[in-house]
């Protein structure tokens, strides 16, 4: 069924363009709820369009539920909610089959897949968070999607509807991703249920989240296969738009939701205020407990104001005691602040390759983060 196009179109194209860009997919439109058993054609047309977005330079990350629905009919649990032990079981038993469903159907269009599994403390705790945001730029850099879904398995209380909603908001915050589309029943934001009130309003564009628009989305839903509702959209929006990522409530019931986005059929678009990177470096710019002091020379000084990254070679001297991720100083040969940024490298490893060439980074300490002490990206000049 071909819904009708509204006038957001234009910022929806912008989505064929992106350099990055999260999907976020139901346990609904994944898996039939009363068999249990996957919708391999569903998929298949999702895959050809995450394909046709690869192929356009676009980088996808997949935000995944469905473990536990597709374990629940293996271990014959035919209703929910579920008790935790019986969620989890079914969690461990699908997520197998999830996985094994999405590397078979993206074999056959030659892109391969890597299975992140989350908890929120993954993405609480700093260490954790570097590091899963160090997997997946590695992952993309090789053309690879990564496919993410919450560890239910281990998890307590994640194990709630809508968590995935905001998984993939804290997902696409995690990568400084430029689209957040969520898959869903509905094709947007309406001012009401449309399927209990005729008269509702549908919003094809959201500038603002505001308490009236918080109010449209009702309450939590749980039912079927798919659980969550609205309102937890609406929280997914809040999250992904404060990270400078625009968000798309997208119908995804038929096939090929991405490719009816492109030829104008109607979602709801909830605009960021500014892109990701100058979020990012507004919050850098705002920090005001540096762990340490980095010395660097004149020549990394015009480096760095052309544009490029802090790299070690530069390095003269460093002061502190930091660790991977913490606020630094910089400083020029006259101690004026030259900006600061956030290091990739703790100080007991930062000392032993100071004024050293990046090439040699990983001959050194046996392991390499990447070329830079301290990314552009990671910085801004003061």
């Amino acid at each position: 069924m071909q819904r009708k196009a509204s006038n957001q179109s234009v910022l929806t194209h912008k989505i064929w363009s992106a350099k990055r860009i999260v999907i976020k997919v139901g346990s609904a439109l994944l898996v039939d709820n009363a068999s249990s058993d996957l919708r391999t054609a569903w998929l298949q047309a999702l895959v050809r369009d995450i394909t046709h977005l690869q192929a356009n330079g676009t980088q996808v990350i997949l935000v995944s539920s469905g473990a536990i629905a597709m374990g629940r009919g293996a271990l014959g649990l035919d209703s929910r909610p579920l008790k935790l032990d019986d969620a989890q079981a079914a969690a461990a038993v699908g997520q197998v089959r999830l996985a094994q469903a999405y590397q078979a159907l993206f074999t056959e269009q030659n892109i391969v897949t890597a299975q992140l599994l989350l908890t929120l403390d993954d993405l609480e705790d700093r260490p954790r968070y570097l590091n899963a945001r160090a997997t997946v730029e590695a992952l993309l850099m090789r053309g690879i999607v990564p496919v993410i879904n919450e560890n239910d398995t281990v998890a307590t209380s994640e194990i709630r509807f809508g968590d995935n909603d905001r998984l993939g908001a804290r997902v696409a915050q995690l990568a400084g991703a430029d689209w957040l589309i969520l898959l869903s029943d509905i094709d947007g934001l309406y001012s009401a249920d449309p399927r209990t009130n005729a008269g509702a309003e549908f919003h094809a564009h959201i500038s603002e989240i505001t308490p009236d628009i918080e109010a449209m989305a009702g309450p939590p839903v749980q039912e079927g296969t798919g659980s969550g509702g609205m309102i937890t959209k609406i929280e997914a929006a809040k999250i992904a738009t404060a990270a400078g990522c625009s968000m798309v409530i997208l119908n995804g019931t038929d096939p090929a939701p991405l490719t009816r986005l492109k030829q104008g059929e109607r979602a709801t678009v909830f605009s960021a205020k500014a892109d990701a990177l100058t979020i990012r470096k507004a919050w850098i710019r705002g920090m005001m407990a540096p762990k340490g002091i980095v010395h660097i020379d004149e020549g990394a000084v015009k480096a760095l104001t052309d544009g490029a990254s802090l790299l070690a070679a530069g390095v003269k001297k460093l002061d502190g005691d930091f660790k991977r991720g913490d606020l630094i100083i910089i400083k020029d040969a006259t101690g004026a602040t030259v900006g600061q940024g956030l290091t990739a490298y703790a100080f007991d490893d930062a000392i032993k390759i100071v004024g050293c060439n990046s090439e040699v980074i990983k001959d050194i300490l046996g392991y390499s983060r990447g070329r830079s002490l301290v990314h552009r990206n990671d910085m801004v000049l003061l």
